[in-house]
């Protein structure tokens, strides 16, 4: 079974919107009537960047089938506003619960399981038009069952 790119996206954004407690457009700007915050600055934009499929089973991941690469552009009205909606991404996908070793914010994909997640790169703050930007990419490996 393969991995659905997209359906992996939709729940980082889900998980993305719970756990920041702001809005989290999909490939663009949150509109208006997006939930919790609408088009309010500060928000997060997620970008699907591909994944690679059809990885072997590594140590451990006998089901390992992709790994996915996001990005989060976290966007503020100064650098400052967009490093703290860039540190909420970061804790919401790495947090951990304390002593246990599981994920303090899950990310539930139908048909799938994430089993990885990592911090691949951060790219910083730009600004264009008096518009902050802080990038990151992150990199979720997913398996799905055994047919």
């Amino acid at each position: 079974m393969s991995v659905s790119g997209r359906q992996v996206a939709l729940a980082v954004q889900t998980m993305l919107q719970t756990a920041t407690g702001r809005s989290c457009g999909y490939g663009t700007a949150p509109t208006a009537a997006s939930v919790p915050t609408g088009n309010t600055i500060p928000y997060c934009v997620l970008y699907e960047l591909g994944q690679v499929a059809g990885l072997g089973p590594s140590f451990g991941d006998s089901d390992a089938d992709a790994r996915v690469l996001l990005q989060v552009s976290s966007v503020g009205q100064t650098a400052e506003q967009a490093s703290l909606q860039a540190d909420k991404a970061r804790q919401a996908f790495l947090a951990r619960v304390p002593g246990s070793g599981q994920y303090l914010n899950a990310i539930t994909v139908t048909g799938a399981t994430v089993i990885g997640r990592e911090l691949d790169r951060e790219e910083g703050t730009g600004v264009v038009s008096s518009t902050y930007t802080y990038v990151q990419r992150f990199v979720l490996t997913v398996s799905t069952p055994n047919s």
